[in-house]
C-alpha cells in the first residue's frame, strides 16, 4: 500500500467518509502483501567504507560490509541497516538506500567498564532502532556472541560468515582474549546460518565447531575506470593493515631486491602492534623506490589499484582477501603467499610462491615481460566475469538471509 493511509487511499472522492467494508478491505489486502525483508549487517568500522570520504582505519571485512549492504539495497523487497560506531554520522542517515544506526563511538568509556556501557548497551540499542528480521556478523570475536544475545531475546535470525581461515580454526582464532572466544563459540552455536570464503573454510568449520556451512562468493564494487596497461605507472602494490600475520617486512625486502622499481605500500598501524608500522616507517625511509602511504581512505587506497601493474601479497593468514578482487577486476596479476582455493595457481591470476626468492622471481617476470603479464592481466578479466559478475551474487545471499529470518518465525 501507498504510505497514505488506508482510509484516504480507498475514499471514492476527496473529502468523501469510505464505508467500513472498504476499510476493512483495504487493511486485509494491506496485511496480505508481503512486507520487505529486513536486514542488518552488524560491523563496526564499515561507516567508513560505505561512506570513502571518511578516513578511519578499515579492513577486509569492512569493505566487504559495505559492498554487501549496497548491493542488498538495490535489490526490490529488502530494507537493509548497518549498525557501526559512531564516527559523526546522523543516526538513521541513509547512503546508497543504506539506513546507518550508530552504536557508541569508537572511543567512548573507560577501560574494562566500556564492555558493558556505553559498548553492550549502545550496540543493543542500535540494533534495536534497526528492527530487523535478520542480523548478518562476520569475523571471529565478541561481536558475534553480543548480536547473539540480542537476536535469541527477540526472535530473530542470524548469519555468521567467517571472514578468515583463523575463523574455522580454534588454534588459529585471532581474537582478543578468552571473554572474545567464548563470546565468539557462543554466537557461533546460536547462529541460524553460516557461510565461508572458500571449500576450505568449510573443511575447517565441519571439524572443528560441528557447523554445516555454504560458500558464497565474495561481493566487491566494480571500478569505475578502466586504465589501460600502458599508463599504469605502479611497479608493485601492497595494501593491507600493518600487523604482524601480514608480514610487510617481505614486502620490504622486496623492494630492496628491486632498486629502480615503484613500488607503494598502503596500510596503517593496528592496535595492539604499533611496532609494525614503526619498523615500516623507518625501513620506508631508507628506500627511494618505496613510497609508505600509510593509512588511507577506501576511495583513495582503490586509485592506487587504477595504477598499478602487479599486486602483492604477503599475509600467512587470509581468508580470501577482498584486495585480490580489486586486482583482478582492473585486470592486475596477483602474486601471493597465499592461495584460496588454489585459485591464483589454477586460473594463471599471478603467481602463488612459497618463499622471498620465488617472490622475486614471479614479480620480476610480470615486469619484465609485458606480454606475460598482459595475458595474466586478460585471465583476471575473463576469471572476474564468470566467477563473480557484478550484482551476481545478490540471490545467495539473499536466500542465505531469508531461511536465517524464517527458521525464527516458525
Amino acid at each position: 500500500m501507498p504510505a497514505q493511509p488506508v482510509a484516504a487511499a480507498v475514499a471514492g472522492r476527496l473529502g468523501e467518509a469510505p464505508p467500513r467494508a472498504a476499510i476493512e478491505a483495504a487493511a486485509a489486502q494491506a496485511l496480505s502483501e508481503p512486507r520487505p525483508l529486513r536486514v542488518c549487517l552488524v560491523n563496526l568500522g564499515a561507516y567508513a567504507a560505505l561512506a570513502p570520504d571518511v578516513e578511519a582505519a578499515i579492513g577486509g571485512e569492512e569493505v566487504q560490509h559495505a559492498a554487501l549492504a549496497r548491493l542488498l539495497a538495490r535489490q526490490p523487497g529488502v530494507a537493509v541497516s548497518l549498525v557501526t560506531c559512531d564516527f559523526g554520522q546522523a543516526d538513521g542517515a541513509c547512503i546508497d538506500g543504506v539506513t546507518v544506526r550508530c552504536c557508541y563511538r569508537p572511543d567512548a568509556g573507560l577501560p574494562v567498564l566500556r564492555f558493558i556501557a556505553p559498548r553492550w548497551f549502545g550496540l543493543h540499542a542500535a540494533l534495536g532502532r534497526a528492527d530487523a528480521d535478520v542480523y548478518y556478523v562476520s569475523c571471529a570475536g565478541a561481536l558475534l556472541g553480543q548480536v547473539a544475545w540480542y537476536a535469541s531475546m527477540h526472535g530473530r535470525g542470524l548469519v555468521f560468515r567467517a571472514a578468515s581461515d583463523g575463523d574455522c580454526d580454534p588454534a588459529r582464532l585471532l581474537v582478543g582474549g578468552r571473554k572474545e572466544a567464548l563470546l565468539y563459540r557462543c554466537g557461533l552455536r546460536r547462529a541460524d546460518a553460516l557461510s565461508v570464503q572458500t571449500q576450505v573454510q568449510q573443511g575447517l568449520m565441519r571439524r572443528h565447531f560441528g557447523r554445516d556451512s555454504v560458500v558464497l562468493p565474495m561481493v566487491f564494487d566494480p571500478p569505475a575506470q578502466f586504465e589501460p596497461a600502458g599508463e599504469r605507472d605502479l611497479d608493485v602494490l601492497w595494501v593491507a593493515n600493518l600487523r604482524a600475520l601480514k608480514q610487510p617486512e617481505r614486502l620490504i625486502e622486496l623492494a630492496r631486491r628491486l632498486p629502480g622499481r615503484r613500488i607503494h605500500m598502503v596500510g596503517g598501524a593496528v592496535a595492539g602492534e604499533p611496532e609494525v608500522a614503526r619498523r615500516v616507517a623507518a625501513a620506508a625511509q631508507g628506500l627511494p623506490q618505496l613510497t609508505w602511504h600509510g593509512r588511507l581512505g577506501y576511495a583513495r587506497t582503490l586509485a592506487l589499484f587504477d595504477r598499478a601493474r602487479v599486486f602483492v601479497n604477503t599475509s600467512r593468514i587470509e581468508g580470501f582477501p577482498n584486495t585480490f578482487l580489486q586486482a583482478w577486476s582492473r585486470g592486475v596479476p596477483t602474486v601471493s603467499f597465499f592461495d584460496p582455493d588454489g585459485t591464483i595457481a589454477a586460473e594463471g591470476l599471478g603467481a602463488a610462491v612459497s618463499d622471498d626468492h620465488g617472490l622475486e622471481h614471479a614479480v620480476r617476470s610480470l615486469l619484465d615481460e609485458p606480454l606475460r603479464r598482459a595475458a595474466a592481466s586478460s585471465r583476471c578479466l575473463r576469471y572476474m566475469a564468470r566467477a563473480h559478475p557484478a550484482g551476481g551474487t545478490a540471490g545467495s545471499y539473499l536466500s542465505l538471509l531469508r531461511a536465517a529470518a524464517a527458521a525464527r518465525m516458525r
